[in-house]
């Protein structure tokens, strides 16, 4: 799933029924659980995310959405780049904290974004560095190089990592409106999973661009579960990857929009809980 863009507001019949529960409405309960949330283990002073995904998913741009849930306003901290663009906007590694509103301090959780995987062996980001970064092994204001990977000798590459610099969530970034991802992106993507897998990571996906892949999800985004568009995409990137149907999350992002949205918010506030618990769990174990 990484090729051309499907076309845009694409109209499938509706289900009867949502095939996934969902509970509308609890916004506010979902923003006091982000607020109280605190790491169980004691030595991890923030759950770390791992973003990775084709380039042009929406890693930057998911970042940004989420953020600006949680600050209650738009704002624009990660950077991002028309999805469009063939090349990664992202080139260096970089960890993006939130701040709590009115307060001093930021949530115990934060996003690593890192270059997008691209068609080809000298394109992108490489394997090797994900799986490096995955181990802690890779420090802020690396910038990555599409044709070696981090060297042990390089001064961005972090030879003993804490727990807290270790990832402990590993969330795949892909968009709804792409018709079909080239072989060498995929194979790239499982190698990513396998390393994670071994490490015992907990790992989940978030399918982007919902509104502009479903034209009933656009016209209503409480439709999400009710489109077999949508839900026959998720069934097939799980079958592409191997992630199983409960760990892929529909989230519309902030693009577009210049003031925030219950219905926009709900959904990627469930998808963030879930997150920083499979973290959070991950951690505790460490």
């Amino acid at each position: 799933m990484g090729g051309n863009s499907s076309s845009s507001g694409l109209t499938a019949p509706l289900l009867a029924t949502p095939w996934r529960a969902i509970s509308w409405g609890n916004e506010r309960e979902l923003l006091q659980y982000m607020k109280n949330f605190q790491p169980q283990h004691e030595e991890v002073n923030a759950i770390r995310v791992l973003l990775y995904g084709p380039n042009g998913a929406g890693k930057s741009s998911f970042i940004n959405s989420v953020n600006s849930v949680l600050q209650g306003r738009m704002t624009h901290d990660a950077l991002a780049s028309n999805i469009m663009s063939d090349q990664s906007f992202t080139r260096k590694y970089q960890t993006y904290k939130i701040k709590k509103v009115g307060r001093g301090n930021f949530y115990p959780f934060v996003f690593n974004d890192i270059m997008g995987l691209e068609d080809g062996d000298e394109r992108g980001v490489r394997a090797e560095d994900i799986k490096l970064a995955m181990k802690g092994h890779v420090k802020d204001g690396y910038k990555f190089n599409p044709s070696f990977s981090i060297s042990n000798d390089d001064p961005h590459y972090n030879s003993s990592p804490s727990i807290s610099d270790r990832v402990h969530v590993l969330v795949c970034i892909y968009s709804a409106n792409v018709a079909d991802m080239r072989l060498s992106v995929l194979q790239k993507m499982r190698e990513v999973r396998e390393t994670a897998s071994d490490l015992g990571i907990p790992q989940l996906a978030i399918l982007t661009n919902i509104d502009a892949a479903c034209g009933e999800t656009e016209t209503n985004l409480r439709n999400v579960y009710r489109s077999k568009h949508l839900q026959r995409k998720m069934r097939d990137f799980s079958c592409s990857l191997g992630i199983p149907m409960n760990c892929i999350l529909p989230v519309k992002g902030y693009s577009y929009e210049i003031e925030l949205d219950p219905d926009v918010n709900t959904l990627i506030l469930s998808a963030l809980k879930l997150i920083i618990d499979f973290g959070d769990d991950y951690a505790d174990t460490l």
